[in-house]
């Protein structure tokens, strides 16, 4: 009985959201131009359910690039309409599109010349009427079995903010590096992290010179605790690379007699090197496809700046 009832729920919303499809033209252009022509902030409003989901468009609308607050109407009337400014534009939410505290509104708004885009259930609404675009998130019906708590309608206007969102993500450019920027904590902050965040840098990362001895190699891929070495040239630029387990394989070749030999006698030309700018999920990537379990970073011209280990991802917990 439960799992039909939410069968049925779900294709209400299903059908809430598709039928938005059918009513997308040049309306939403311009909503999309007038949040894009704001000189201030998106501010939006709605009142109960409405409301709600206001505060998770206004969120959407901030963590993608276009500063937004949410407004409560009814708070406003008591001393918060000093949140609205001129440059200000203005996103209202009302199904029924007669909601009494945003209607109140209608007269501040129009005082600040603050441009409204209306989400509403009714086109012919005193709150549509007095829009500069109207979107209309009309649903056939509410998923509730009494046709009244705001289910679909709720499901349709949270679609069309998101729509909203990013449509101006997009038309701003909005980059991997912005959303970085904008999420630096949390598992999203993670995954966006740069290999540049995450390396072993300056003093920390190993190296030695083509002519370093064994020993001294030793004590440098124990000094730094990486398990490898990064050899460089006297201009920086990686030549190679020697790992504890190249030392292993080469006494066992030898028989020990290992001290007298020089680092560019056993090093490993070419090994695996990402740039500064990727992804801390490429990285991973990287080693998991050539089964290593570290990687140089080098920047132009194969200079390196550092090393990152598998181990500084399981930190972060990226998996």
């Amino acid at each position: 009985m439960s799992i039909e009832t939410a069968r049925r729920v779900l294709r209400i919303e299903i059908a809430a959201i598709e039928g938005l499809l059918a009513r997308l033209d040049a309306t939403f252009e311009r909503a999309v131009d007038a949040l894009l022509g704001c000189k201030a902030r998106v501010v939006v409003t709605g009142m109960g359910k409405s409301g709600l989901i206001g505060r998770k468009i206004a969120a959407t609308f901030s963590s993608t690039g276009t500063p937004a607050l949410f407004l409560h109407p009814a708070e406003a009337l008591h001393g918060d309409l000093g949140m609205l400014a001129p440059g200000d534009v203005v996103v209202a939410i009302s199904y029924g599109g007669e909601t009494a505290e945003i209607v109140a509104l209608l007269a501040t708004i129009k005082r600040l010349a603050l441009p409204l885009v209306t989400l509403t259930g009714n086109v012919r609404a005193t709150l549509a009427a007095a829009s500069d675009v109207v979107l209309d998130t009309s649903v056939r019906e509410e998923a509730c079995s009494l046709n009244l708590a705001p289910t679909a309608s709720t499901a349709a206007a949270m679609a069309m903010g998101d729509a909203l969102a990013i449509a101006l993500l997009e038309r701003r450019g909005f980059s991997h590096d912005d959303f970085a920027a904008l999420h630096p904590g949390g598992r999203l902050g993670k995954k966006l992290l740069r290999v540049r965040d995450l390396m072993h840098a300056g003093e920390e990362m190993p190296r030695v010179a083509p002519e370093a001895k064994i020993p001294d190699v030793i004590y440098e891929i124990s000094r730094k605790g990486l398990g490898m070495t990064t050899v460089l040239d006297e201009r920086g630029v990686l030549a190679g690379i020697i790992t504890d387990g190249d030392l292993r394989r080469l006494m066992q070749r030898r028989g020990g007699a290992t001290f007298d030999l020089a680092a560019a006698e056993c090093w490993t030309r070419e090994p695996a090197t990402i740039g500064p700018e990727e992804l801390a999920s490429g990285a991973l990537h990287l080693m998991e496809q050539r089964k290593i379990t570290s990687v140089v970073v080098v920047e132009a011209e194969g200079r390196a700046v550092g090393v990152l280990h598998v181990h500084d991802l399981w930190t972060i917990e990226l998996f």
